[in-house]
């Protein structure tokens, strides 16, 4: 199997799943907007004896996304796996409520969480289709594509679609053997998250901690691999238990 991990993946929750996609056994390409992390990235995986390449471009051209897919290709043969990871809001934009919001920054968090994805889709699926069918794509989502995003309105908007993506890929697609699914992030231990719970503790979420890289990245693996064979159009959330909670204590 080999994969093409675009937007981030030599940092955060990219350079995880593209650490997991290696240690399955995985040829992969790490596509980044900044090159030194993508290169840092392909370099590690290459020294624990996978095939890796690192590409470097911006998820919001085309051309840029068409790139990554035909470099893949000419590196490792064919293309079997797409996963998409960039996102958020409060990264690109301010964090207001609704009335705050201008077009330029809706149109933003839109850009970042879901237009780049239906670009990116769009041309894994060419390429799967031109290898006479057979493919996944896992996408990175969030919680808030099913529950509420206060001050974030387009963000959570924006993942909501991206679950409707996933379902609208998985019916056109499945007669080619085209998978698409999402993994619905919670909270996890990024660099600004894990500043903002300095003991480690976080009594909002079930479980009690965030969520480490590495549990998204365990996700992804599978929903991309033979084990999920049957799993399409799906949203697995890994969150913690916080979608799940009721609004009594336990």
């Amino acid at each position: 199997m080999n994969a093409l991990i675009i937007g981030g993946g030599g940092d955060g929750i990219g350079r995880a799943i593209s650490r997991a996609f290696a240690a399955a056994g995985a040829a992969v390409a790490v596509a980044d907007l900044d090159p030194k992390r993508s290169g840092e990235a392909a370099d590690e995986l290459a020294r624990s004896g996978v095939r890796a390449v690192a590409l470097a471009g911006d998820v919001r051209s085309q051309s840029a996304i068409d790139g990554f897919v035909s470099e893949t290709i000419a590196a490792f043969g064919r293309l079997d796996t797409l996963v998409t990871v960039v996102g958020g809001q409060v990264a690109f934009v301010p964090a207001v409520r609704l009335h705050e919001m201008s077009d330029d920054d809706w149109d933003l968090a839109y850009e970042m969480n879901l237009r780049y994805v239906v670009r990116a889709a769009r041309a894994a699926i060419r390429a799967f289709l031109a290898q006479g069918g057979g493919g996944s794509i896992l996408s990175v989502g969030s919680v808030t594509g099913v529950m509420a995003a206060p001050m974030q309105a387009g963000y959570g908007a924006a993942k909501a679609g991206l679950a409707s993506l996933a379902k609208t890929v998985a019916a056109e697609y499945a007669a080619d053997a085209i998978r698409m699914n999402v993994v619905a992030c919670g909270a996890i231990a990024t660099a600004a998250a894990k500043s903002a719970h300095v003991d480690g503790k976080v009594p909002e979420i079930p479980m009690g901690r965030l969520g480490a890289p590495r549990d998204a990245a365990a996700a992804a693996v599978y929903l991309a691999s033979p084990l999920s064979s049957y799993v399409t159009g799906q949203s697995l959330v890994v969150d913690g238990g916080v979608t799940v909670r009721g609004p009594f204590a336990v």
